[in-house]
C-alpha cells in the first residue's frame, strides 16, 4: 500500500451572511449561480459532458470542471475541482449564525505552488466571498 502524503498547508476562510441559512445554501447549491459570486475563478459555469461535472472558465487559467456533492440537510457544499494539470476536493458548508449564516470553505494549498501564490488565491476568494455577501444580503 503506497504511503499518504504528507500534510499540506490549509486555510479556512468564512463569511457571515445576514441571510437564512437554509436560502444561503440553495443559493450556493445552484451551480448557475456561481458566476455570480465566484467572479475570479468562476466565469462561466454549464453542465458537461459527464454526468454531475460542470464546465467553468476561470480568468487567467482557461477551462476546468467542478462537480458538487450538496446535501441539503446538513448544508454541506463540498467540491470536486479539475483541470487538466491538476484535482482538489474543496470543503465547503453553511452554518446557522442567528438569524443569518456562516459560509466556509477550506482551502488546501497544492503541492509545488508556492506560499506567495497561495497567499494570492486566498485574497481572491476573500473578494469572492465579499462578492456574495453583498449578492445575497440585497435579495
Amino acid at each position: 500500500m503506497p504511503e499518504k502524503p504528507a500534510p499540506v498547508r490549509t486555510v479556512t476562510k468564512s463569511v457571515t451572511i445576514d441571510r437564512p441559512a437554509d436560502e444561503i445554501y440553495a443559493f450556493l447549491a445552484d451551480l448557475n449561480n456561481w458566476p455570480k459570486w465566484a467572479i475570479i475563478n468562476v466565469l462561466s459555469a454549464e453542465p458537461g459532458d459527464e454526468s454531475g461535472w460542470w464546465k467553468i472558465t476561470i480568468a487567467g487559467e482557461g477551462q476546468g470542471e467542478i462537480r458538487l456533492h450538496a446535501h441539503a440537510a446538513t448544508r454541506v457544499l463540498d467540491h470536486d475541482y479539475r483541470d487538466s494539470d491538476f484535482s482538489a476536493t474543496v470543503p465547503a458548508r453553511v452554518v446557522p449564525n442567528g438569524r443569518g449564516a456562516d459560509f466556509m470553505m477550506t482551502f488546501a494549498q497544492p503541492e509545488g505552488l508556492e506560499d506567495d501564490a497561495f497567499d494570492e488565491l486566498l485574497t481572491q476568494f476573500e473578494l469572492e466571498f465579499e462578492t456574495l455577501k453583498k449578492i445575497l444580503e440585497k435579495q
